[in-house]
């Protein structure tokens, strides 16, 4: 149920995002890649078997979490019917110009039957301190002083072993940005904002 009054950004426990690393409230990191895909359908059935046993032996091979994002939404086909008018305009002869206007209404007609989604791919590697009572029994970090830099690199530790883990699975990947992050969580909280700009 909605809170009147309430920001999105309220419900969202980020305090910043420094050099692509998103840092929590709570003081915890979390660093997201970005992943390419196989197509496993058109694998034989001893690549299948193959990429199954090494992703269960990468997964096994952890030593903390990770999360797989999928993220879905709806193929936004209006900026390419644009330049296809556009092209459709410039064409010179006839003939262009009518194979060129067919294809259009070819794909309009198409995206209006049919839902064409992009799915981004994302993993989502985190990293905390361990965490004890003080004699208040509040939570405190074991190392209140354990610098930013100290902590990333631990965090670069496990990306790296998580890139490696998905490359023996014939899976590329690639650390998000500021912008990229950042770009992912606006999306994510104003997508009308976004349907708006697109229209215009």
């Amino acid at each position: 149920m909605a809170v009147p009054g309430k920001a999105a950004q309220n419900f969202v426990p980020i305090r910043e995002i420094r050099d692509g690393i998103i840092i929590l409230e709570n003081g915890e990191l979390r660093r997201i890649l970005i992943t390419s895909t196989l197509n496993f359908g058109l694998k034989s059935a001893d690549e299948q078997a193959a990429l199954l046993g090494q992703f269960q032996n990468f997964l096994n091979s952890l030593d903390f979490s990770i999360q797989i994002v999928v993220q879905s939404k709806r193929l936004d086909i209006r900026p390419y019917l644009r330049l296809l008018e556009e092209r459709e305009k410039a064409q010179l002869v006839d003939a262009m110009k009518i194979q060129v206007h067919e294809y259009i209404a070819f794909i309009r007609d198409f995206t209006n039957r049919t839902n064409i989604m992009s799915k981004s791919f994302f993993v989502v590697v985190p990293f905390a301190a361990s965490v004890k009572k003080d004699g208040k029994g509040n939570a405190v970090s074991a190392d209140a002083t354990r610098s930013f830099e100290e902590a990333r690199m631990q965090l670069e530790q496990r990306v790296a072993v998580v890139q490696q883990g998905l490359s023996s699975c014939d899976i590329r990947t690639a650390p998000l940005g500021t912008e990229e992050v950042t770009e992912i969580f606006y999306k994510k909280f104003n997508p009308g904002e976004l349907e708006t700009a697109v229209v215009k």
